[in-house]
């Protein structure tokens, strides 16, 4: 199996951790005898240095014709004095846009070897962390006009919020659909007290609910979610939301993992090419001391192959290399913390993409 797959290596640590996930689909490539080429491509600051924007159409083609991408980080403190049009962040929206991904999946789960990095209480935890966000991406107040006026003799400053019928039903599908392949309920987060896109919000998620009657739906104002998440995150199987209540929630949901750190994502669409990245930005602080946490991309990278090219049995491979190496107690520097019932051993980014490796390798 051949497959060609868009690199954005992109700022800070975005190409330590990178390089180290693609150490590790080459291992998976040599042992299972598949063929996966990469294709370079510069987007965020380092497209900003280059070509003066954060995507040149060109490097969005070569996205768009291939069978997914593996992205890093972007942005830094270099480029925030930059117009708002030309951030590096711009760069990730265009693409989104771009490559029509609109459902933007986040795992939240506890890893059992890192469950005492959790800031929760260890009785909350113990119930179990294992749920998945997913939030619209190409809609919403991110994608809206937004203007700055002069009125009264001051600045006003707009910014719309816009969800059509459409745009709702196909990641309220996903929603459902995730559900149903999990444990068969899904939660529907919106603002219906306050928002007329959040009414119209619920009352599409309650049509679509009579198509999916083995899931069951229930309905929670986003502030309310947003205390449940840490007050009993066990409640959870999968959520579904809006994209700046996704951005929020998400963000929320991975830092009670332990790490922010250990997270993956995907952003699919209606085909299999999908953009696949760890949840955590550029961390310029740390870039170039090879003490980065490569194991949210190379997860990502397991997602990849499991969502994009149907190699379920190899990215579950992956994920118990994480695991095995987890359990004999190597930590990046993000994850290191006392445990009274094992000796842990620091190492750094590279070392840690090794040691995965070597456990693919091994078995």
């Amino acid at each position: 199996m051949d497959k060609k797959i868009a690199v954005i290596r992109g700022d800070g640590i975005g190409p330590e951790i990178v390089n180290q996930a693609i150490n590790v689909l080459n291992a998976i490539a040599k042992k299972y005898n598949y063929t996966f080429t990469y294709d370079d491509v510069d987007m965020g600051g380092v497209a900003i240095d280059k070509y003066g924007e954060p995507l040149p159409q060109k490097m969005l083609d070569k996205c768009i014709k291939s069978d997914s991408v593996l992205l890093g980080a972007v942005g830094g403190p270099k480029w925030n004095s930059m117009p708002g049009e030309l951030r590096p962040e711009k760069g990730l929206l265009k693409l989104r846009a771009g490559m029509k991904v609109y459902s933007n999946n986040r795992p939240a789960k506890i890893w059992p070897q890192l469950a005492q990095s959790s800031p929760l209480k260890a009785d909350i935890v113990n119930k179990g962390i294992d749920f998945i966000i997913v939030r619209e991406l190409i809609g919403g107040i991110y994608f809206g006009t937004h203007t700055t006026i002069d009125e009264n003799n001051e600045k006003v400053a707009i910014d719309e919020l816009k969800y059509a019928e459409h745009e709702i039903e196909r990641i309220g599908r996903i929603g459902f659909e995730t559900a149903q392949k999990r444990n068969h309920k899904l939660c529907s987060v919106e603002k219906s007290n306050v928002l007329d896109s959040s009414r119209l919000w619920k009352s599409v998620m309650h049509r679509l609910s009579e198509e999916y009657k083995d899931v069951e739906l229930t309905d929670m104002l986003v502030d309310n979610c947003a205390m449940q998440i840490v007050k009993d995150p066990s409640q959870f199987d999968v959520i579904v939301t809006e994209n700046m209540f996704g951005d929020i929630l998400s963000d929320e949901a991975s830092m009670i993992t332990g790490s922010i750190g250990m997270i993956p994502s995907s952003s699919l669409g209606d085909s299999s090419c999908g953009l696949y990245e760890p949840i955590h930005g550029s961390a310029p602080d740390i870039a170039g001391k090879d003490i980065a946490n490569p194991i949210g991309t190379i997860l990502s990278a397991a997602m990849m192959l499991k969502y994009s090219f149907n190699m379920s049995k190899e990215s579950d491979e992956i994920e118990k290399a994480v695991s095995n190496v987890l359990d004999k107690g190597y930590r990046c520097k993000d994850i290191m913390s006392h445990d009274d019932n094992q000796e842990l051993k620091l190492v750094g980014c590279s070392e840690m993409g090794k040691l995965i490796v070597d456990e693919i390798i091994s078995k």
